[in-house]
Protein backbone atom coordinates (compact mmCIF):
# COMPACT_ATOMS: atom_id res chain seq x y z
CA UNK A 1 0.00 0.00 0.00
CA UNK A 2 3.00 2.27 0.28
CA UNK A 3 3.63 2.01 -3.47
CA UNK A 4 2.66 5.34 -5.03
CA UNK A 5 1.38 3.63 -8.18
CA UNK A 6 -1.88 1.72 -7.68
CA UNK A 7 -2.06 -1.93 -8.64
CA UNK A 8 -5.43 -1.18 -10.26
CA UNK A 9 -6.61 2.26 -11.37
CA UNK A 10 -10.05 2.96 -12.83
CA UNK A 11 -10.76 6.38 -14.28
CA UNK A 12 -14.07 7.60 -15.69
CA UNK A 13 -15.08 4.00 -16.43
CA UNK A 14 -18.31 3.66 -18.39
CA UNK A 15 -20.33 0.62 -19.39
CA UNK A 16 -23.72 0.62 -21.07
CA UNK A 17 -25.92 -2.09 -22.48
CA UNK A 18 -27.85 -0.33 -25.20
CA UNK A 19 -29.67 2.55 -23.53
CA UNK A 20 -29.08 1.17 -20.05
CA UNK A 21 -26.14 2.87 -18.33
CA UNK A 22 -24.60 0.62 -15.67
CA UNK A 23 -21.24 2.27 -14.97
CA UNK A 24 -21.30 6.03 -15.31
CA UNK A 25 -17.78 7.26 -14.59
CA UNK A 26 -16.25 4.98 -11.95
CA UNK A 27 -13.01 6.23 -10.36
CA UNK A 28 -11.23 3.82 -8.03
CA UNK A 29 -7.66 2.96 -6.99
CA UNK A 30 -6.53 -0.28 -5.38
CA UNK A 31 -3.04 -0.09 -3.88
CA UNK A 32 -0.35 -2.75 -4.00
CA UNK A 33 -1.15 -5.38 -1.35
CA UNK A 34 -4.36 -3.60 -0.43
CA UNK A 35 -7.80 -5.16 0.04
CA UNK A 36 -10.62 -2.97 -1.26
CA UNK A 37 -14.27 -3.99 -1.03
CA UNK A 38 -16.94 -2.39 -3.18
CA UNK A 39 -20.41 -2.48 -1.64
CA UNK A 40 -23.75 -1.59 -3.16
CA UNK A 41 -27.20 -2.96 -3.79
CA UNK A 42 -28.10 -5.67 -6.28
CA UNK A 43 -27.95 -4.45 -9.87
CA UNK A 44 -25.72 -1.47 -9.16
CA UNK A 45 -22.96 -2.71 -11.47
CA UNK A 46 -20.45 -4.27 -9.04
CA UNK A 47 -20.07 -7.48 -11.06
CA UNK A 48 -20.00 -5.53 -14.33
CA UNK A 49 -17.09 -3.47 -13.00
CA UNK A 50 -15.04 -6.61 -12.28
CA UNK A 51 -15.95 -8.15 -15.63
CA UNK A 52 -14.70 -5.00 -17.36
CA UNK A 53 -11.35 -5.24 -15.52
CA UNK A 54 -11.08 -8.89 -16.55
CA UNK A 55 -12.04 -7.98 -20.15
CA UNK A 56 -15.01 -10.34 -19.98
CA UNK A 57 -17.01 -7.29 -21.04
CA UNK A 58 -15.84 -4.49 -23.35
CA UNK A 59 -15.93 -1.06 -21.75
CA UNK A 60 -17.95 1.79 -23.23
CA UNK A 61 -15.37 4.38 -22.21
CA UNK A 62 -12.72 5.30 -19.71
CA UNK A 63 -9.42 3.88 -18.50
CA UNK A 64 -8.35 0.70 -16.69
CA UNK A 65 -4.70 0.49 -15.65
CA UNK A 66 -2.96 -2.51 -14.10
CA UNK A 67 0.51 -1.77 -12.67
CA UNK A 68 0.44 1.52 -14.56
CA UNK A 69 -0.29 -0.14 -17.91
CA UNK A 70 -3.42 0.83 -19.85
CA UNK A 71 -5.33 -2.38 -20.61
CA UNK A 72 -8.37 -1.04 -22.43
CA UNK A 73 -7.96 -1.94 -26.09
CA UNK A 74 -4.74 -3.95 -25.75
CA UNK A 75 -4.07 -6.93 -28.04
CA UNK A 76 -4.83 -10.53 -27.19
CA UNK A 77 -1.24 -11.50 -26.30
CA UNK A 78 -0.89 -8.57 -23.92
CA UNK A 79 -4.31 -9.38 -22.51
CA UNK A 80 -3.22 -12.94 -21.76
CA UNK A 81 -0.12 -11.59 -20.03
CA UNK A 82 -2.19 -9.25 -17.87
CA UNK A 83 -4.75 -11.94 -17.07
CA UNK A 84 -1.99 -14.16 -15.67
CA UNK A 85 -1.78 -11.69 -12.80
CA UNK A 86 -5.42 -12.39 -11.89
CA UNK A 87 -7.20 -14.98 -9.77
CA UNK A 88 -10.96 -15.07 -9.36
CA UNK A 89 -13.34 -16.47 -6.76
CA UNK A 90 -16.68 -16.64 -8.53
CA UNK A 91 -20.05 -16.13 -6.91
CA UNK A 92 -21.59 -19.52 -6.19
CA UNK A 93 -18.10 -21.09 -6.51
CA UNK A 94 -18.76 -22.10 -10.18
CA UNK A 95 -17.03 -25.47 -9.91
CA UNK A 96 -17.14 -27.96 -12.79
CA UNK A 97 -19.35 -30.88 -11.73
CA UNK A 98 -17.75 -33.24 -14.27
CA UNK A 99 -14.23 -32.83 -12.83
CA UNK A 100 -12.82 -34.04 -9.52
CA UNK A 101 -11.89 -31.38 -7.00
CA UNK A 102 -8.16 -31.44 -7.76
CA UNK A 103 -8.78 -30.83 -11.48
CA UNK A 104 -11.09 -27.96 -10.58
CA UNK A 105 -8.31 -26.39 -8.54
CA UNK A 106 -5.70 -26.91 -11.26
CA UNK A 107 -8.03 -26.15 -14.17
CA UNK A 108 -6.25 -22.99 -15.30
CA UNK A 109 -2.81 -24.58 -15.09
CA UNK A 110 -3.96 -27.58 -17.11
CA UNK A 111 -5.87 -25.51 -19.67
CA UNK A 112 -2.79 -23.41 -20.39
CA UNK A 113 -0.53 -26.49 -20.33
CA UNK A 114 1.76 -24.79 -17.82
CA UNK A 115 2.50 -28.04 -15.98
CA UNK A 116 2.07 -31.80 -16.33
CA UNK A 117 -0.95 -33.51 -14.80
CA UNK A 118 1.13 -34.93 -11.96
CA UNK A 119 2.59 -31.50 -11.23
CA UNK A 120 -0.87 -29.94 -11.43
CA UNK A 121 -2.17 -32.45 -8.90
CA UNK A 122 0.69 -31.62 -6.52
CA UNK A 123 -0.12 -27.90 -6.85
CA UNK A 124 -3.82 -28.62 -6.21
CA UNK A 125 -3.07 -30.64 -3.08
CA UNK A 126 -0.86 -27.81 -1.79
CA UNK A 127 -3.52 -25.18 -2.43
CA UNK A 128 -6.22 -27.34 -0.84
CA UNK A 129 -4.01 -27.55 2.25
CA UNK A 130 -3.79 -23.74 2.32
CA UNK A 131 -7.58 -23.56 2.59
CA UNK A 132 -7.74 -26.29 5.24
CA UNK A 133 -8.70 -29.30 3.10
CA UNK A 134 -6.98 -32.69 3.07
CA UNK A 135 -5.51 -34.39 -0.03
CA UNK A 136 -8.38 -36.91 0.02
CA UNK A 137 -10.82 -34.13 -0.82
CA UNK A 138 -9.05 -33.76 -4.17
CA UNK A 139 -10.53 -37.04 -5.42
CA UNK A 140 -14.13 -36.14 -4.55
CA UNK A 141 -16.58 -34.54 -6.93
CA UNK A 142 -17.97 -31.06 -6.13
CA UNK A 143 -21.41 -32.58 -5.57
CA UNK A 144 -20.02 -34.51 -2.60
CA UNK A 145 -18.99 -31.31 -0.83
CA UNK A 146 -20.89 -28.96 1.44
CA UNK A 147 -21.37 -25.34 0.39
CA UNK A 148 -18.55 -24.24 2.68
CA UNK A 149 -16.16 -26.85 1.30
CA UNK A 150 -17.08 -25.89 -2.26
CA UNK A 151 -16.21 -22.28 -1.42
CA UNK A 152 -12.84 -23.40 -0.05
CA UNK A 153 -12.16 -25.33 -3.25
CA UNK A 154 -13.08 -22.26 -5.29
CA UNK A 155 -10.66 -20.22 -3.19
CA UNK A 156 -7.93 -22.82 -3.77
CA UNK A 157 -8.58 -22.54 -7.52
CA UNK A 158 -8.38 -18.74 -7.34
CA UNK A 159 -4.88 -18.92 -5.85
CA UNK A 160 -3.62 -21.94 -7.84
CA UNK A 161 -1.35 -19.87 -10.10
CA UNK A 162 -0.13 -17.57 -7.28
CA UNK A 163 -1.85 -14.47 -8.70
CA UNK A 164 -0.82 -10.94 -7.85
CA UNK A 165 -4.44 -9.76 -7.84
CA UNK A 166 -7.45 -11.73 -6.58
CA UNK A 167 -11.06 -10.80 -7.29
CA UNK A 168 -13.75 -11.99 -4.89
CA UNK A 169 -17.33 -11.92 -6.21
CA UNK A 170 -19.77 -12.14 -3.27
CA UNK A 171 -17.47 -14.59 -1.42
CA UNK A 172 -19.94 -15.41 1.38
CA UNK A 173 -23.18 -15.70 -0.61
CA UNK A 174 -25.20 -18.77 0.38
CA UNK A 175 -23.16 -19.55 3.49
CA UNK A 176 -24.37 -19.58 7.08
CA UNK A 177 -22.88 -16.86 9.32
CA UNK A 178 -20.28 -19.15 10.92
CA UNK A 179 -19.01 -20.57 7.62
CA UNK A 180 -19.05 -17.07 6.12
CA UNK A 181 -16.75 -15.94 8.92
CA UNK A 182 -14.45 -18.92 8.29
CA UNK A 183 -14.20 -17.95 4.61
CA UNK A 184 -13.55 -14.31 5.53
CA UNK A 185 -10.72 -15.41 7.84
CA UNK A 186 -9.26 -17.55 5.04
CA UNK A 187 -9.39 -14.65 2.59
CA UNK A 188 -7.53 -12.39 5.04
CA UNK A 189 -4.95 -15.10 5.82
CA UNK A 190 -4.26 -16.13 2.25
CA UNK A 191 -4.06 -12.64 0.74
CA UNK A 192 -1.68 -11.63 3.52
CA UNK A 193 0.50 -14.74 3.06
CA UNK A 194 0.64 -14.21 -0.70
CA UNK A 195 1.08 -10.45 -0.52
CA UNK A 196 -1.76 -10.27 -3.05
CA UNK A 197 -3.91 -7.29 -3.92
CA UNK A 198 -7.63 -7.97 -3.46
CA UNK A 199 -10.72 -6.38 -5.00
CA UNK A 200 -13.98 -7.74 -3.68
CA UNK A 201 -17.64 -7.01 -4.26
CA UNK A 202 -20.31 -7.81 -1.70
CA UNK A 203 -23.42 -6.62 0.03
CA UNK A 204 -22.40 -8.53 3.17
CA UNK A 205 -21.25 -5.80 5.54
CA UNK A 206 -19.79 -8.26 8.06
CA UNK A 207 -17.58 -9.65 5.30
CA UNK A 208 -16.60 -6.18 4.07
CA UNK A 209 -15.61 -5.05 7.55
CA UNK A 210 -13.41 -8.11 8.08
CA UNK A 211 -11.55 -8.36 4.77
CA UNK A 212 -11.22 -4.72 3.65
CA UNK A 213 -8.58 -2.10 4.31
CA UNK A 214 -10.86 0.35 2.50
CA UNK A 215 -14.51 0.23 1.46
CA UNK A 216 -16.07 1.98 -1.53
CA UNK A 217 -19.77 2.30 -2.31
CA UNK A 218 -21.11 2.09 -5.85
CA UNK A 219 -24.44 3.78 -6.50
CA UNK A 220 -26.04 4.75 -9.79
CA UNK A 221 -22.89 3.89 -11.69
CA UNK A 222 -20.46 5.97 -9.62
CA UNK A 223 -18.31 5.53 -6.52
CA UNK A 224 -20.07 7.86 -4.11
CA UNK A 225 -17.87 7.23 -1.06
CA UNK A 226 -14.55 5.55 -0.33
CA UNK A 227 -12.59 5.45 2.89
CA UNK A 228 -10.92 3.29 5.54
CA UNK A 229 -13.09 0.48 6.85
CA UNK A 230 -13.05 1.99 10.34
CA UNK A 231 -14.67 5.17 8.99
CA UNK A 232 -17.72 3.62 7.37
CA UNK A 233 -19.99 4.07 10.41
CA UNK A 234 -19.20 7.80 10.38
CA UNK A 235 -19.07 8.32 6.61
CA UNK A 236 -21.26 11.41 6.67
CA UNK A 237 -22.87 10.09 3.47
CA UNK A 238 -26.64 9.48 3.74
CA UNK A 239 -26.58 6.81 1.01
CA UNK A 240 -23.83 4.86 2.76
CA UNK A 241 -25.56 5.29 6.12
CA UNK A 242 -28.86 3.96 4.77
CA UNK A 243 -27.18 1.00 3.08
CA UNK A 244 -25.02 -0.19 5.98
CA UNK A 245 -27.96 0.01 8.40
CA UNK A 246 -30.42 -1.60 5.98
CA UNK A 247 -33.03 1.12 6.25
CA UNK A 248 -35.98 1.12 3.86
CA UNK A 249 -36.38 4.89 4.26
CA UNK A 250 -33.67 7.13 2.86
CA UNK A 251 -32.24 8.58 -0.33
CA UNK A 252 -31.84 5.13 -1.95
CA UNK A 253 -35.12 4.20 -3.58
CA UNK A 254 -35.67 0.58 -4.50
CA UNK A 255 -37.20 0.03 -7.92
CA UNK A 256 -40.45 -1.88 -7.47
CA UNK A 257 -42.32 -3.27 -10.43
CA UNK A 258 -46.05 -2.80 -10.47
Amino acid sequence: MSDARPKIRLRNLHKSFGDKVVLNGVDLDVGVGESVVVIGGSGTGKSVMIKCILALLPVSGGSIQVDGEEVVGIGSKDRERINRKFGMLFQGSALFDSLPVWENVAFGLLAEKRVSRSEARDVAVGKLAQVGLTPEVGDLSPAELSGGMQKRVALARAIAADPEIIFFDEPTTGLDPIMADVINDLIVKITREMGATALSITHDLASARKIAHRIAMLYEGKIIWVGPTADIDDSGNPYVDQFIHGRAVGPIKMAIRA
